[in-house]
């Protein structure tokens, strides 16, 4: 679920309890989750939780992350089901054990 970069930006999808997509960007993964869980994170996602982390991508700096979050935003819901969907077939990588491990869901690496 991860990709490219070895870096301490992250951009993330989430689904919401009412099976709507969310896509943000943060440096610190298991902290910024809690916050969606808690709602005290995003306005969109502040009525729609629990959420449940379905795609992360690695990126080098904010900048990309930026880049990255808006290219995934325009991308129609389809292509965002396509991503996540190229990311679950790929093996089980450290990263994402760790993730797993914090998070209790599934989390993905595309490297």
């Amino acid at each position: 679920m991860t990709s490219s970069c070895n870096a301490d930006w992250v951009c993330y999808l989430l689904r919401c309890a009412d099976d709507t997509l969310y896509c943000g960007i943060t440096n610190d993964l298991e902290k910024r989750l809690n916050a969606h869980n808690a709602g005290t994170a995003a306005k969109y996602t502040r009525a729609r939780g629990p959420v449940e982390l379905v795609f992360t991508e690695n990126c080098v700096d904010r900048s990309a992350a930026s880049k990255r979050e808006i290219a995934i935003k325009k991308l129609p819901r389809a292509d965002k089901l396509a991503l996540i969907g190229s990311a679950l077939s790929l093996p089980l990588t450290r990263e994402r054990r760790i993730n797993q491990r914090f998070t209790g869901l599934p989390v993905l690496s595309k490297r």
